[in-house]
């Protein structure tokens, strides 16, 4: 018989398996949505990449829009995560705030993963707006939301001026999702890094906020 030792032996990677397993289950996911988009991606494929059965996917995800949701959340949480902790950390002035800012969303669209998500949501976001209420609610919201209270803290440590932008604080994203979006199509035909996007953004943003003297 074997004893207590052994038996707890065998029975830990199993645990360790079967805690990994969601995880696994979203980078399967993640990369079946990415090869084929969501329509066309099945749960079925997705297990078969994850080496379970398909009913295994139904014990974490009910249905194929809650895998892809998790997949989302898995990768971009952490993003507005360490953004706002930069907000709330940061105690100099509200431009290099705004700076910091902008050159952190530049890196997350350098990521693959990242431009294949816009890449979806440009293509099925159509056909499938609960997947673009989504996003937007869990992150394009969250991020705009940030960028609009440094500009209002600008204004009111008196380095911003009052400017249209503090009604429409979605323009402070658009230099940096077309410089995302230049790359996914026309960096072919006319190159431009999002490290040259990034500079221009800033300069473009801060040259329009700061306030005259």
């Amino acid at each position: 018989m074997a004893d207590d030792t052994s038996l707890n032996t065998r029975k830990e990677p199993r645990r360790r398996r079967k805690d990994a397993r969601p995880a696994e289950i979203l980078d399967a996911a993640f990369h079946e949505f990415a090869d084929k988009g969501f329509r066309a991606t099945r749960l079925e494929d997705v297990a078969a990449r994850a080496g379970v059965v398909k009913g295994t996917i139904y014990l974490y995800y009910a249905n194929k829009t809650a895998l892809f949701e998790a997949a989302v959340r898995s990768r971009m949480l952490p993003v507005v995560d360490q953004v706002q902790g930069e907000v709330l950390r940061h105690d100099g002035s509200a431009e290099a705030l705004l700076h910091v800012m902008i050159r952190m969303i530049y890196a997350r669209l350098a990521n693959p993963e990242v431009r294949t998500l816009i890449r979806i949501l440009i293509a099925d976001g159509p056909a499938f707006p609960d997947l673009l209420a989504f996003y937007h609610r869990v992150f394009v919201s969250k991020m705009v939301g940030m960028l609009d209270a440094v500009v209002q803290r600008g204004v009111q440590r008196g380095e911003f001026q009052v400017r249209a932008v503090e009604q429409v604080p979605q323009v402070l994203m658009a230099p940096a999702l077309m410089g995302a979006f230049w790359q996914m199509t026309f960096e072919p035909y006319q190159p431009a890094s999002l490290d040259q996007f990034m500079k221009a953004h800033v300069e473009l943003v801060l040259d329009g906020l700061r306030k005259r003297t």
